[in-house]
């Protein structure tokens, strides 16, 4: 069973999936192994990767969410009413929130820059992102994107304490319920499809990804994973850019 994140690692710095990394997975499958993504994106985000690689399982939300061949086999949603004190905390403090469903994303704000950079980033088209400050209330939300600077991110930390928060950007934070991280959604996905710890290999690039490689009997950092990360990682492969994919594949032995 082998785990991918997707940015920085299956996609590399401009967003592109290699051809390298592209051909590897394909030998994977051939090769009778099973493929999925875990990501801390939301299903709707991923539909084009998941097409190209005709991978049809995944994590999702940084493991709140699992999809295993069309079928939703774990759901694990922020409580309501941590997300009102999320809400109620942001806007005193003027930071912005994105809430994230299964099929939608929306802001309790209007256009915002720090939004609009993060977001495009990835190659999000916000456009798509519409105000709605109480979709949280109306929909299961899976996680939320705080928008706030690392020097501001103790008071959040210090005043809900039943959340997880990790930086995935200068200007955001993933929130997400307490507990909550990929390895608890691949612990979901291996239970179901009957897989040990110690079949699965798990490639991962940023902080989000420090649980699954730990938890997993093979975690492989990317070469442009920060070293918190790496010291994480079982293995260590070769930059997203320059093969990394595949050269680490072929380190742990999946790949000839």
């Amino acid at each position: 069973m082998i785990m991918f994140d997707i940015d920085g690692t299956l996609l590399d710095h401009d967003k592109k999936l290699p051809i390298s990394a592209k051909e590897a997975i394909r030998s994977l499958k051939e090769a009778g192994h099973e493929v999925a993504i875990a990501t801390g994106r939301a299903p709707y985000f991923i539909k084009d990767i998941r097409e190209e690689l005709e991978i049809d399982s995944f994590v999702c939300f940084n493991g709140q969410y699992v999809e295993i061949e069309n079928e939703i086999i774990y759901k694990n949603p922020i409580d309501k009413e941590l997300l009102m004190h999320l809400s109620d905390y942001s806007i005193t403090n003027a930071h912005p929130l994105v809430y994230m469903g299964d099929e939608f994303m929306k802001s309790n704000i209007g256009y915002h820059s720090e939004i609009e950079e993060s977001l495009t980033s990835l190659n999000i088209d916000t456009a798509q992102i519409e105000m709605n400050a109480n979709y949280y209330n109306d929909t299961e939300i899976y996680q939320t994107l705080l928008y706030c600077k690392e020097h501001e991110e103790s008071f959040y930390r210090n005043n809900l304490g039943n959340l997880n928060f990790i930086r995935w950007h200068e200007y955001s934070m993933d929130v997400l319920p307490l507990g909550g991280s990929k390895a608890k959604g691949i612990e979901k996905f291996i239970e179901k499809k009957g897989f040990r710890k110690e079949q699965v290999y798990a490639f991962g690039d940023n902080l989000n990804d420090i649980e699954m490689l730990q938890y997993v009997g093979h975690g492989v950092a990317m070469g442009n994973a920060p070293e918190i990360v790496k010291n994480a990682a079982r293995y260590i492969t070769k930059d997203v850019s320059e093969d990394g994919i595949a050269h680490g594949l072929e380190m742990v032995g999946l790949l000839s």
